[in-house]
């Protein structure tokens, strides 16, 4: 029962609270699918974040392509880089995806001074980028593949059975044909073909590779050889007849100024004499003729006659062939140059703090003497600039066969000013 009349305002307000509910029931349901439907999107369809990292490990440099001839030579290593891009992107990145090589574009080929190439890095997903890369570049040359063509020495692993002695070895073929870098093949000395004799004193008759090797007898690596493989014949001589001992060349005279004697072969190394066990004993050597090298500025091949004591037979001809090495020395020259003003605009003016600058080069001492000081070029760039300073690099152009070592000063203080 009620009281007072209260009990009706309460179920009055029950009554709207159930209808504040129900009204318009499918109108509410659908306003709320829809606000799920676009707050789906919209986290869908959001902007992923970027971010910016450094790759975890070193991207290895692969060697590119090279023109025709030629071979790069320089080490190439590993980069370590820094990526930027979408998070969920860039955190997918692998070693894989990865490809980093250096940019030939540029490089002049055969020239001895390295060239710093580009490093370039690409990803597979363009959405990522590299941002950064440490080495931004590597010190590369393209160099000449060339050749050479040169005898083969037999060379002796051990020695011959007890009471004999190696004869005039033979071998076939003769020559072979060196390839590979041309600073390389300069470092052949020689080319041996290394056999073992063995127990038995029966002439020896083996098949030996053709290793290239330097002046000091190290083999030369990254050479190819034509053909690889030579066959040596060594025949079994006694030993109270014979003896085989080195050849060594004499020279007279002095190379031209600037230039030295950098190495000196003789072919053959060794000679097998014969004669009288106590004509033989005293042998310790053959020598040359000697060759006159007055005045000399490249490389030179010259036959000499062997010097044969009395009583003495060489038992192989009686010439050797003597190769010299000529290069140049290496120097530097300083030149007082002028700085030149290039593409100042039209109606302006300019002038520099400093009039000229010193240009220090690097080079053969032969081309620096021969160079003449309006050879090199030292100017600063005006272009697109107006009235007012300017501290600018100074730009040097050089001649070839020579490298810029230092400028004083490196920058200066150029002026404009509008013309009255």
């Amino acid at each position: 029962m009620s009281v007072g009349g209260l009990a009706r305002p309460t179920w009055r307000r029950r009554l709207a609270l159930r209808r504040m509910v129900t009204h318009d029931l499918p109108m509410k349901i659908a306003a709320v699918v829809i606000a799920l439907l676009f707050w789906v999107g919209y986290t869908q369809n959001a902007i992923p974040r970027d971010v910016t990292i450094t790759f975890a490990g070193r991207v290895p440099v692969e060697r590119p392509t090279v023109p025709s001839g030629f071979v790069l030579r320089g080490q190439l290593g590993d980069v370590a880089i820094k990526l930027s891009g979408p998070e969920d992107a860039v955190s997918r990145i692998g070693l894989s995806d990865l490809h980093a090589t250096v940019d030939l574009a540029g490089i002049d080929a055969g020239r001895p001074e390295p060239y710093d190439a580009k490093v370039d890095v690409t990803v597979s997903n363009d959405s990522v980028k590299v941002v950064d890369k440490s080495p931004a570049t590597i010190a590369v040359r393209l160099e000449r593949i060339t050749s050479r063509t040169l005898s083969v020495q037999p060379k002796f692993a051990n020695d011959p059975p007890k009471g004999t002695q190696a004869g005039l070895a033979s071998v076939s073929p003769k020559e072979v044909n060196v390839v590979g870098p041309e600073s390389s093949v300069a470092q052949v000395a020689a080319v041996f073909a290394t056999v073992r004799f063995g127990d038995v004193g029966v002439d020896l008759s083996d098949s030996a590779p053709a290793i290239p090797v330097d002046a000091n007898g190290l083999a030369v690596d990254g050479l190819q050889v034509e053909p690889g493989t030579v066959r040596v014949n060594v025949p079994l001589l006694p030993t109270a007849t014979t003896k085989t001992v080195p050849v060594l060349w004499t020279l007279r005279g002095a190379v031209a100024p600037g230039y030295w004697i950098s190495r000196v072969t003789t072919d053959p190394v060794t000679v097998t004499v014969s004669g009288e066990q106590s004509a033989i004993a005293t042998v310790e050597r053959i020598e040359t003729a000697a060759i006159d090298v007055t005045g000399l500025t490249a490389s030179r091949t010259a036959p000499a006659a062997l010097l044969v004591p009395d009583g003495i037979t060489v038992m192989q001809p009686a010439a050797a062939s003597i190769t010299l090495t000529v290069v140049p020395l290496a120097g530097t020259r300083p030149f007082y140059t002028a700085v030149q003003i290039q593409n100042v605009g039209a109606n302006l003016d300019a002038s520099l703090d400093i009039g000229s600058v010193t240009v220090t080069l690097a080079g053969p001492a032969p081309t620096l003497a021969g160079l003449n000081p309006d050879q090199v070029i030292a100017s600063v760039d005006a272009s697109g600039k107006v009235a007012g300073q300017y501290t600018l690099d100074v730009a040097v152009k050089l001649p070839s066969g020579v490298t810029l070592q230092s400028v004083q000063p490196t920058r200066v203080t150029l002026t404009i000013k509008g013309r009255q």
